[in-house]
């Protein structure tokens, strides 16, 4: 696969993290959705960006390619490394889990970043991805918007099923579904379990 192109995130990063304060319905869906699938322990975001998920869900560790939004993180309280997803400089059974937001549709190569994950995770850990479902409205809605999105224009969306065939292949398994974002209304709701209605699933799977 191509390599997803992070000079927008270098120089959009503020405009990005405006994001969450003008559609904080949506956000505060998001992190709901996202508490009920954190479990105790040491965790690491990876792809941590500007800081915003980890701040609220208590993560201290972050990894971010894109600098300017490493640095918002920083700001925020996490400790961001420099690297990407497909090479993680950390030791194997390093954290208790580890959380991907919204970040599997720019990983350059989804099988090795989750191969590292699963490295990286102690034996009973967790590891939680959040996306935005191809096969749902507000997926849908993204690829068809995807040429005139700065931010997802070079993205690539996955299904539930791919992405859980993934989680497969690089030796996760138990997994639990959560949904949120419903309807195109920004409004505060409740997260369902499962997925196939809600167009920001969370998928925990635990290594054994």
């Amino acid at each position: 696969m191509e390599a997803i192109n992070t000079t927008i995130f270098e120089s959009q990063a503020q405009e990005y993290d405006s994001w969450f304060e003008n559609h904080s319905e949506l956000f505060q869906n998001e992190c709901l959705t996202l508490k009920n699938a954190i479990p105790d322990g040491i965790g690491i975001e990876i792809g941590v960006g500007t800081g915003r998920f980890a701040e609220v869900l208590k993560i201290p560790v972050g990894v971010e390619p894109a600098h300017a939004m490493a640095q918002m993180a920083i700001a925020r309280g996490i400790t961001v490394i420099n690297a990407n997803a497909e090479e993680l400089p950390f030791h194997s059974l390093s954290f208790d889990y580890a959380i991907m937001i919204t970040t599997d549709c720019f990983l350059d190569n989804i099988s090795k970043a989750f191969t590292e994950v699963h490295r990286i995770i102690k034996k009973n850990g967790f590891f939680i991805v959040a996306m935005i479902d191809k096969d749902s409205e507000l997926g849908k809605q993204y690829e068809m918007k995807k040429t005139t999105n700065i931010w997802y224009k070079d993205a690539h969306f996955h299904s539930v099923h791919e992405i859980t065939d993934q989680l497969q292949q690089a030796g996760f398994t138990n997994f639990e579904y959560w949904q949120t974002l419903f309807t195109e209304n920004e409004e505060l709701t409740n997260p369902l379990p499962g997925f196939g209605k809600g167009g920001f699933v969370v998928i925990r799977s635990q290594k054994i």
